[in-house]
């Protein structure tokens, strides 16, 4: 189930081979790579925000409207 008041934590790190992950550990997945540590950010918010989406579109929200905040670790 979602709640309506959606903290997501976002965590970067940068990889042996230069590239910069970034991750969500709330959302089991939710992991993208860029090139720098802006894009990987970007990257794992809209994948984020897919993932809520569909969840939502499947039931798996509470009532009331959702509130998404992300958080950089």
């Amino acid at each position: 189930m979602i709640q309506p008041n959606l903290r997501l934590r976002i965590e970067i790190e940068q990889e042996e081979d230069g590239r910069w992950i970034a991750e969500v550990p709330e959302l089991p997945g939710v992991m993208t790579y860029g090139s720098s540590p802006a894009e990987a950010n970007v990257k794992v918010q809209a994948l984020a925000l897919r993932v809520v989406a569909d969840r939502l579109e499947h039931g798996e929200a509470g009532p009331g409207p959702l509130q998404i905040h992300f958080n950089a670790a």
